[in-house]
């Protein structure tokens, strides 16, 4: 009896921290798996398998351009000299 008072809160809790521990990023293996596996059911019977298969290796090969491309992007923004700002003490000059 005691097991599931303690199940709500606990089922509870780990929805509640999800959010914070997991990020957002396009593609991957699960994403990619479950179009293909529909796609493969709706084409034919048996097909199911195949398309979650192709669907994983897709979405594997989307996210590993997209992390490459933000990558790419991070290293450019490092390597650009920031403009120069002007001294938020320093007087006007006047003429």
């Amino acid at each position: 009896m005691n097991h599931y008072r303690l199940a709500f809160p606990l089922l509870v809790c780990g929805f509640l921290l999800s959010p914070a521990i997991s990020h957002a990023e396009p593609g991957g293996c699960i994403k990619g798996g479950m179009a293909g596996g529909v796609a493969g059911h709706f084409v034919g019977s048996g097909h199911a398998k195949s398309g979650a298969a192709a669907g994983c290796a897709a979405g594997m090969v989307r996210r590993h351009n997209a992390r490459k491309a933000a990558a790419a992007q991070k290293n450019q923004e490092e390597t650009q000299p920031q403009p120069a700002t002007p001294d938020a003490g320093a007087a006007p000059e006047s003429r």
